[in-house]
Formats: C-alpha cells, sequence, structure tokens
C-alpha cells in the first residue's frame, strides 16, 4: 500500500512537470532544506546508499532536484533516468552525476546562479524504501567567487516557494558543529511552520563534535521541539571519499558509532541514515493518506477551471471551411454582446478592484462634469469696471433710467459660452471610455484569431467616431441655444420682490459687521423697496427695470451741473472708471451681478442634465444598438474568411496544453478516488 500511494505521487509530479502545472497542485512532499556545507548531499547519498551527487566547493545544488527513489527486485538491474532523456537509463552512477551537472549548466548557466526549474531524477535501486525527495540549493549568506551579489537572497526565496505550502514536509539538515539556534535551515522552518507540525530535523556530522560534548538533548527534543522530532545521522568523511570507501561500509561505521557512544547507545536504534529513510518513508505515506481528501477537492475545482479555460480557446475543428460562416457569426455575436454588458455592467467578468465598462462613464458624468461646471464661477473674469462698462454702453448717449436689460444679455451670455469647454470635453471622455471597453472586449476564443479581434475593434472604433461629430455638435448647440434667447421669465428666475428682498438681507449682513461705516449710507435697498410698491404685483419681472426710477429725483442734481466750461477730451473717458463709483452705480452693478449668478446658475443646472442625457443618446446608445449590425455589414463576407480565421500559433499550443493538463487533472482525480 505504500509503495502504491507514494508511486501515485510520483505520477502526479511527473504530469506537473510535463504539463507545467506544478504550481497548480500543493502535492504532499519532503522539502530537503540545509546550508552548504551542514552536508545535506551526504545526507541524501546516504539513504540511497549510492554516490550520485555533484561535489565540490561553493554552490554545487544550483536547481531543485526531485528524487524519487523505487525498490526494484534483486533480479533486476540498477538504474537511473531523468525526465528530460526519457528513453535514456543510466546504469552507472557516475553518468548520473555528470548528467546532473550538465543538466544543470543548460539551464542555469555556467556560472554560480541558480534556477528555480526542477531536474527529476528517476532511481530503481535493490535495497531502497519507496521515497521521493526534493533537494534545494544550500543556503548561504556571503557569495563567493563568481556567485551573483544577491545569490543568498535568491535561494532563500527559492526554499521559501517550495517550504510555505502547507503540504510539504521540511526535513531541516543542521550540522552539530553549529549552535542549533543560528540554524537558518529551522529559522526558515519556523517561518513557514511555527508551531513545528511538519518539520522534521536531521544533525548531520555528530562525529566532528567537540569532545566532552553531544547533542543528545537536542536528539530527544528537549532543546526544539518538532512533532516529527530529530534524527543524527553521521556521513562519511571526505577523507573516505578520497579512499573510495563504499557506501555499505560507510553505512556499517554509522550504526557502530551510534551503538558505542556513550551518550547515543540509549538511542542507537533512533539514529542512522538507514533509520532516516525509513522515518520519511513512514511520515510521507501517512501524510499523503491524510492529505488525498483535500487532494480531490482540489483537483474536481482544476478539472472545471481548464474545462472553462479550454471551452475559451474554441474548437480548432470549428475553423474548417464548412464552419467558417457560422464559427464568424457566433464571433461577432460574441464580441457585440460583450461590448455591449461591459456597457451596461451586465458582464460575467465585473471587476472588484476598480471601476470599469459603463461604470466610468456614469462616473464622468456624475463626477467629473459635475466638478468642472461647479469650477466654473458665475462672475468668472467680469469684474465691477466691466459691469459698469456694459451698463453705461447699453444706454447710449442717453442716461440711464433704469436697470437696461441690455446689459444683462450683453454680460450673462459670455458667462454662459463659458459651460461649452467643460461640456464638449465630457462628451471626448465618453468617448475614450468606450473606445477602451472595445479595445478590451474579445474572450479568449476571439483573440485566438488575431486578424480577426483587430478587425473588430477597427470596426467599432469607426462606429463610435463617426457618433462623435453628432454628438460634439448637438452638445454644442445645447449651450448655443441657451445664448441665443435669454429667457428672464423662467420659472426659477427671481422676481423683484425676491431680488431686493435679498439684496437688502446682504445689505443688513454687511451693515451689522461694519457698525463704524454705517453712518456712512444715506440710502438701503430697503427704502426702495417701497418705491416699487406699484409693480410688485408683477412676481416674475426680474430685470426690475424701474429699480431705480425712485432714484432719478435724488440723483437729479448730479445731471443738472452744466459742464460747458469742462475741457476733458475723449481721452479722459477711461479715467472716469478710476473715480469711486456712486453709492447709486454700486447698487445697480450688485444688481446685475445678483441676476448674473442666479441666471447662470438656472443654466449650468440645465446644462448638467441635457448633456449626459445627449452623451446616452447620440453616442452610447446608439453604438450599442447599431454594434452588432454595423459588425455583420463590414465582417460577415466570405472573401474575407480565410484571412479572419487565421488563428494565433500560441494559442493553439496553449489549447493543446490545456488540453493535456485537463487530462492530467482527470487522471490524477481518478487515481486519488481509487486510493480513498
Amino acid at each position: 500500500m505504500s509503495e502504491a500511494t507514494i508511486g501515485l505521487i510520483n505520477k502526479l509530479q511527473d504530469a506537473l512537470a510535463i504539463t507545467g502545472g506544478n504550481d497548480s497542485l500543493d502535492l504532499p512532499q519532503i522539502i530537503t532544506v540545509g546550508e552548504q556545507s551542514s552536508g545535506k548531499s551526504s545526507v541524501l547519498e546516504h539513504i540511497v546508499q549510492r554516490d550520485f551527487l555533484p561535489r565540490g566547493s561553493g554552490i554545487v545544488t544550483r536547481r531543485p532536484l526531485v528524487l524519487q527513489l523505487f525498490r526494484a527486485s534483486d533480479n533486476t538491474p540498477e538504474y537511473a533516468e531523468f525526465l528530460h532523456l526519457p528513453k535514456q537509463k543510466f546504469y552507472d552512477f557516475e553518468q548520473v552525476r555528470m548528467e546532473i551537472v550538465k543538466d544543470t549548466e543548460r539551464i542555469a548557466g555556467g556560472s554560480k546562479s541558480i534556477s528555480k526549474t526542477p531536474i527529476h531524477l528517476k532511481m530503481y535501486l535493490n535495497n531502497v524504501l519507496n521515497l521521493t525527495l526534493i533537494d534545494l540549493p544550500g543556503l548561504t549568506k556571503i557569495p563567493i567567487g563568481d556567485q551573483p551579489d544577491d545569490i543568498g537572497a535568491q535561494i532563500k526565496q527559492l526554499v521559501l516557494d517550495y517550504i510555505t505550502k502547507p503540504n510539504s514536509i521540511i526535513l531541516a539538515v543542521t550540522p552539530a558543529t553549529i549552535d542549533l539556534a543560528n540554524s537558518d535551515s529551522l529559522k526558515l522552518a519556523r517561518q513557514v511552520d511555527p508551531e513545528g507540525k511538519r518539520t522534521m530535523g536531521v544533525i548531520s556530522k555528530l562525529d566532528l563534535m567537540d569532545a566532552g560534548t553531544n547533542a543528545l538533548d537536542v536528539l530527544t527534543g528537549k532543546v526544539f521541539p518538532l512533532k516529527l522530532g530529530f534524527v543524527g545521522v553521521v556521513n562519511r568523511s571526505q577523507q573516505d571519499i578520497l579512499t573510495s570507501k563504499s557506501m555499505s561500509d560507510a553505512v556499517h561505521a554509522e550504526q557502530l558509532f551510534f551503538q558505542s557512544h556513550p551518550s547515543y547507545r540509549s538511542i542507537a536504534h533512533r539514529c542512522g541514515s538507514q533509520y532516516l529513510a525509513k522515518q520519511l518513508n513512514h511520515i510521507l505515506v501517512n501524510h499523503i493518506r491524510e492529505k488525498l481528501p483535500e487532494l480531490r477537492t482540489k483537483l474536481s475545482t482544476l478539472i472545471g477551471q481548464t474545462q472553462h479555460e479550454l471551452s475559451q480557446y474554441g474548437d480548432a475543428a470549428l475553423s474548417g471551411p464548412v464552419h467558417q460562416s457560422s464559427l464568424v457569426l457566433k464571433l461577432l455575436t460574441l464580441f457585440s454582446t460583450e461590448f455591449t454588458s461591459s456597457i451596461d455592467g451586465t458582464s460575467s467578468e465585473i471587476s472588484t478592484k476598480e471601476l470599469s465598462g459603463g461604470a466610468r462613464i456614469y462616473f464622468i458624468f456624475r463626477t467629473v462634469f459635475k466638478q468642472a461646471l461647479d469650477a466654473i464661477h458665475p462672475c468668472a473674469n467680469l469684474s465691477t469696471a466691466d459691469i459698469r462698462t456694459a451698463m453705461r454702453n447699453s444706454t447710449g448717449p442717453r442716461g440711464s433710467l433704469f436697470v437696461p436689460e441690455l446689459a444683462f444679455d450683453l454680460l450673462v451670455r459670455p458667462q454662459i459660452k463659458m459651460l461649452e469647454a467643460p461640456s464638449l470635453r465630457c462628451v471626448h471622455l465618453a468617448y475614450e471610455e468606450l473606445a477602451k471597453i472595445c479595445e478590451t472586449c474579445g474572450s479568449k476564443e476571439i483573440t485566438r484569431f488575431p486578424k480577426f479581434h483587430t478587425r473588430l475593434i477597427e470596426v467599432v472604433s469607426d462606429l463610435l467616431q463617426e457618433r462623435l461629430e453628432p454628438t460634439l455638435s448637438y452638445v454644442g448647440s445645447l449651450v448655443s441655444i441657451e445664448c441665443s434667447y435669454i429667457n428672464t421669465n423662467h420659472p426659477e428666475f427671481p422676481s423683484a420682490a425676491e431680488a431686493l428682498k435679498e439684496l437688502d438681507k446682504r445689505y443688513k449682513e454687511q451693515e451689522s459687521m461694519e457698525p463704524l461705516n454705517r453712518s456712512s449710507r444715506s440710502m438701503s435697498i430697503t427704502s426702495t423697496t417701497s418705491t416699487l410698491s406699484s409693480f410688485s404685483h408683477s412676481p416674475k419681472n426680474p430685470m426690475l427695470n424701474q429699480y431705480l426710477e425712485s432714484q432719478k429725483l435724488a440723483n437729479h442734481h448730479q445731471d443738472a451741473e452744466p459742464h460747458a466750461e469742462n475741457q476733458s477730451t475723449v481721452s479722459d473717458l477711461d479715467d472716469s472708471f478710476k473715480i469711486k463709483p456712486t453709492e447709486r452705480e454700486e447698487k445697480e452693478v450688485e444688481l446685475i451681478r445678483y441676476l448674473i449668478v442666479s441666471y447662470f446658475n438656472i443654466i449650468r443646472k440645465s446644462i448638467q442634465d441635457l448633456v449626459p442625457k445627449a452623451i446616452m443618446h447620440f453616442l452610447v446608445n446608439y453604438t450599442k444598438e447599431n454594434v452588432q449590425n454595423r459588425l455583420v455589414s463590414s465582417l460577415y463576407r466570405e472573401d474575407l474568411f480565410d484571412d479572419l480565421l487565421k488563428e494565433d500559433p500560441s494559442v493553439s499550443s496553449e489549447r493543446e496544453r490545456c488540453k493535456t493538463m485537463l487530462q492530467m487533472y482527470r487522471l490524477a482525480f481518478n487515481l486519488v478516488n481509487e486510493a480513498l
């Protein structure tokens, strides 16, 4: 049963390696971690009981090594094979070492840099237990020789990528010659497994400890408690390797060391590489069995996801001549539907990270356009002198008896015209958003035909461009219409009484803030209100044509003074505005300014309402309603089919990869299901 259990994981590992799906499935596996020169490679060779790993100084292991051990029958010759050389068997383990070096250089280069791409090695041996281990590059802090400056960070991240996965068992190798508190492998293990539930410690080089010292407290779990415990091992020394000491002799010497050592004699049965191999086999089998239900659920999910992905690539058979017509029509409908649903917010792939599609257009209307309109002051670029000039110019050679309505018209039209620029800008922003929606449309089933996808975008872009000018023209006409007739009878425009009441209120508030200046004022707006009682029954006379009629006698003396002896010239006229305005002129200016603000706010409110409606009608809705017809009329032509339906080679390879993944996931699901 244990052989079948581990064999199941081995099959899954091979399939994932071939299809490139290693990251999609968190398989139960043992990850070997240790510092450089910690004896990690020697521990693995003791378990395998074969010399097969590269040796040397610095980084020797530069790629993850997925080592799968299979127990072969006594009558079967021992051999090894690599996943990247599936038809080649290696009977000489020195050649295995050479191939590891060769393939490492092929992927990681000839320097001391590392690669995340693993080497998959299967070994069929007579006297081993079925086991799968992943050997990682040794941890280091200081680059040596031609090692990259950040080599330590690279290796640390590679190790974390493996041991962070919840289903991995961590085999942390630490030499007995260093303080356990300084063990980098145990530090990383604790970082991802703080409770020590899936970490097993290995203490190597016990024979090299100083005389009178031992690691008994560590091996018995009194110093650094781990659920899976610690196992002590004694590796071959460098002298043993140089003298070609056989692996069987090394294993025998290891057993003698523990059995004869006074400190380790009592736990000798729980030490050594052979015991370590048995424990790892037992732990891995139990771990796999524990994770099988979870693995089946994960595989079921992956099957559904992969089926959906495969459906998006479409069926290659449909691109044949017989099905071209129906395929083109299907893709045209699919694109137009995706474009419309993106605007309406009914797309199945709505973003949760940022506004998209029609929501962005709504944001333009509600926020961007509104803020642009609100930023325009009703009397922007309109000084008191400008208002006085307009009022005087509108009376010609005659003196003014009333507030001139013509002056109001002249002054308010340019202010209304300022609403045109943000309105036209709103059209352009909406157009740009529609263009973005168009460019982002296209499922994998469509994008597998690059020319077709490009032509779809071009046709919709042309339609949008056609609708841009009519929309701009209409929106511009909305402002022109408002400028063409100043409707002083608008129901929201203030009446004479309302205007005077508001101005009087403001005057009093200002007067209360300036008590020292109160005696200098000879007339308030309130005093003029009574003189307008004769027409106050007319509730809507916003221009207040008789506003200053009551002022005529009070100011008659200003007009009665003869100026026959005045020698002023025409050039002096501009200087007249430098003279402080009279109280009457101040009130005229105040009244005109109040009326301009009131009327401008009415028009701004109207423009804020009408412009989005115009954009929706002329641009957005028109495009939505006509996009499919335009696509069909432009692209549904038999003479274009061959060119449009040229599939991207990369999509074809992705479809095949997806098919392979789906087959692998289904096979794995069946295997796991049978194991349960």
